[in-house]
């Protein structure tokens, strides 16, 4: 199991937001360029960075600062927030991202994630938010009526490999995992899954690595100190759960 410290930019600084409340934003380190070489110092092989206002207006607002990101770091950074066209992930894929999340785009506009799948396959990654287990989009104040295990189905039918599972409702709570919806997940499709939203402490890393899970993304349990980064990402790659 693979663990991805997570970033997320608003208004260039890295914040945590509380169940996906842009109100609720409280910055959580100096800059990003901090976190994420605090990071790399600790080990850490991948990078989750998001970008909540392009998340919102559906444009590439930190881009800049996402590549400086990865050329300074030089780790696998995967990106998701605001890359709804062909142009966006091109541009990210070509300054030194690893994959990039599509959530609003392989949602509304599926024929973009054919596309995408087509020319960049496996850097290809969705992003499935769900609240009351619907997806929701556009960084999150746009609810669907897709069931979140159906839109699943559909994501791995159009060959994607990995999906990233978030529970909007535990988002930011340090509540742990929702394991139950995790392990539906793990029951209706065969793709590499992460887990994001409510990873509070080692016990939940043991939990996720027991479920089977591909990866495990950690924001606010290491801001807070509740997860020790260094001793998840050891747990990830032994082989003890408990």
């Amino acid at each position: 199991m693979i663990i991805l410290p997570a970033i997320d930019l608003l208004d260039g600084k890295p914040v945590r937001l509380y169940q996906g409340n842009y109100e609720s934003q409280v910055q959580v380190s100096p800059s990003a360029q901090q976190s994420a070489q605090y990071f790399n110092d600790l080990g850490a092989e991948y990078l989750h960075l998001v970008d909540l206002n392009g998340a919102k207006y559906g444009e590439r607002i930190h881009f800049p600062l996402i590549k400086r990101i990865a050329d300074e770091t030089g780790m696998k950074v995967e990106v998701g927030g605001g890359i709804r066209t062909m142009e966006d992930i091109e541009a990210y894929l070509n300054a030194g991202v690893d994959r990039v999340i599509l959530g609003t785009a392989a949602l509304k506009e599926p024929e973009i994630l054919k596309e995408a799948l087509k020319r960049y396959g496996e850097r290809i990654v969705v992003g499935i938010d769900c609240k009351d287990g619907f997806v929701s989009v556009a960084g999150w104040l746009d609810d669907s009526k897709v069931n979140y295990l159906d839109f699943a189905k559909q994501m791995e039918q159009l060959g994607v490999k990995t999906i990233i599972f978030t529970d909007i409702s535990k988002d930011g709570t340090l509540s742990g995992p929702n394991l139950e919806m995790l392990q539906q997940l793990k029951d209706s499709v065969n793709v590499d899954l992460i887990a994001s939203g409510g990873i509070k402490d080692i016990e939940d890393i043991k939990a996720l690595k027991k479920l089977g899970v591909h990866g495990a993304i950690v924001g606010k349990s290491i801001y807070a100190k509740t997860l020790d980064l260094k001793e998840a990402i050891d747990v990830s790659h032994g082989d003890k759960t408990c």
